[in-house]
């Protein structure tokens, strides 16, 4: 068997499992009320990540448009478990804000978020869409390292519950997660955090540019 085949048995069992208990807790979460997120989106949320969920600059991510479910779970992820002094994802910012949301809050600004139309990115190294578009399309083989487009769509949509859309999303910040996931400062993927830690700095950046433009 191949490093690429096995990277992919290994991520389809990690993905399995995580999808079984994700899908097992969306089918108990709370009805969102998109009223009251909006309320929470305009109040709390639209300095970083405007009041539409497009975010003004690269060093916050865009929400508009993506799952609900995603959204929720990344809020969480924010907040350290019980038993654990450290988050899954690690952000000073994040974790404060975290703080003063209940689990109702996070779903109703969740579905308020991915409600909203997000605007089109662009990709803007020339010299690396190729490249970019090479490890979105067909991964690494070499390394083991599966298509992006597999999870995340052809189109880069993403997937509810499982995968965020990147489509349009800003490059720096696309960079700046999957070296977080190299580094282990987001710590919420398993599948993720073995695909990042494949690619070298030029790939990171050539997809993450990708992406950004991919529509």
């Amino acid at each position: 068997m191949n490093r690429l085949c096995k990277g992919w048995a290994v991520l389809s069992v990690v993905v399995a499992s995580v999808f079984g208990a994700m899908s097992a807790s969306a089918a108990d979460a709370p009805k969102p009320d998109i009223n009251r997120g909006q309320t929470i989106a305009t109040t709390i949320c639209a300095a970083c990540h405007g009041v539409n969920g497009n975010s003004p600059t690269a060093a916050f991510p865009k929400l508009a448009g993506q799952p609900q479910e995603y959204l929720v779970k990344q809020l969480k992820d924010f907040k350290a478990e019980a038993g654990k002094s450290v988050p899954a994802r690690q952000n000073p910012v994040m974790a404060g804000i975290v703080t003063s949301l209940s689990d109702q809050d996070m779903v109703n600004v969740s579905a308020y978020f991915a409600t909203q139309t997000p605007t089109p990115g662009v990709a803007r190294a020339a010299a690396t869409v190729s490249l970019g578009q090479r490890i979105y399309r067909g991964g690494v083989a070499d390394k083991g390292v599966p298509a992006c487009a597999a999870c995340h769509g052809p189109a880069g949509q993403g997937v509810p519950i499982q995968y965020p859309r990147v489509s349009g999303q800003w490059a720096d910040y696309l960079v700046a997660q999957l070296n977080a996931f190299q580094q282990g400062s987001r710590n919420n993927s398993e599948p993720m955090r073995q695909i990042a830690s494949r690619l070298s700095d030029q790939e990171v950046k050539a997809v993450a540019d990708y992406m950004a433009g991919l529509h």
